[in-house]
């Protein structure tokens, strides 16, 4: 195969000329360079050409992204106690590919005190009453990704649970509220908490945390919002651009936490939101339960002694 391009070139008169390459084996780059060809990296053309998307990508962006707020619906419906975490993986792939997802790249699956700190693949566990519970969906239609986070509480949602999430829709709001053309990358990640302030030593231990990038043909595209690079390096950002912004925060309790990602078009006077799954508020899935004096308080503690001192009952669960 590599003497066929080697020819090819030659037959064109370019076998002088370099050969600029997007993604490869390295089995295949010692074969070119072999046969003589000057072999260099052509990820970032590829990669520039994708950062501005055209009118029927951002189509085919927003039907994957409807795509996933079916699979969220079907799973808020699904989540109680005594599931599974790779369980639910099983629900969100199900209904993914019924509605003609070609791939399910990955779904995230975390809950209970696996939610802090933050791990990025899916366990056996079992969810117990009073679990947080977050998911990140990432799926292709017809070649254009998803990456969209989402977060429950099973049953109840403690104080520090909803703090924590109170906390991390903060910073997701503040981030899109700047999101326009114009702006930068370094004017939105401003905003959001540097690592020391919520517990990494630095922001190479925080990546990602506290993130955006573009999604595309790629679930990573360009451009790309972190404290770790985006200050010393900031991108414009541009109408037509589509990127997720993610935000993190964990709860005071030690183990629990809240995780948001929404995905934006920017457009001509700021941007639009097509991750239209609810998540303005921590959403409680599973069932009601009901005591002999009414309907039990979904902002409890998971521990139900903690629920019963004077103090506890006085508590209705505001900020």
């Amino acid at each position: 195969m590599a003497a066929k391009i080697a020819a090819e070139l030659r037959d064109h008169g370019l076998a002088n000329e370099p050969l600029g390459v997007d993604v490869a084996e390295m089995p295949v780059l010692a074969a070119l360079r072999a046969e003589g060809i000057d072999v260099v990296d052509g990820q970032q053309v590829f990669l520039e050409a994708r950062r501005v998307k055209t009118g029927d990508e951002i189509a085919l962006l927003t039907q994957a992204c409807a795509m996933v707020d079916a699979a969220y619906e079907e799973l808020y419906g699904y989540l109680r106690p005594g599931v599974r975490e790779n369980e639910c993986v099983g629900v969100v792939a199900k209904v993914l590919y019924d509605l003609g997802s070609e791939y399910v790249e990955g779904v995230n699956a975390i809950s209970g005190e696996r939610c802090s700190p933050h791990p990025h693949v899916y366990s056996d566990r079992l969810i117990r009453p009073g679990d947080p519970a977050f998911f990140d969906i990432l799926h292709s239609h017809l070649g254009y990704r998803t990456c969209y986070y989402r977060t429950f509480a099973v049953g109840s949602a403690s104080r520090a649970q909803r703090d924590a999430y109170v906390r991390c829709r903060e910073y997701m709001d503040q981030a899109i509220a700047l999101v326009r053309p114009g702006a930068t990358t370094a004017d939105i990640v401003r905003v959001w908490p540097r690592a020391e302030e919520f517990g990494f030593a630095d922001e190479t231990a925080a990546f990602a945390l506290q993130y955006g990038h573009g999604v595309g043909l790629s679930i990573w595209e360009k451009p790309i919002f972190s404290r770790l690079v985006s200050l010393d390096h900031p991108e414009v950002l541009e109408e037509g651009m589509v990127f997720a912004l993610e935000t993190y925060w964990p709860a005071a309790d030690g183990w629990s936490a809240a995780r948001i990602e929404e995905e934006l078009v920017v457009t001509a006077d700021g941007c639009e939101v097509i991750t239209k799954f609810p998540a303005e508020e921590l959403l409680v899935a599973g069932r009601k339960y009901w005591t002999v004096g009414g309907e039990l308080n979904t902002r409890r503690e998971a521990q139900s002694h903690l629920n019963t001192s004077r103090d506890a009952s006085r508590d209705d669960g505001g900020d």
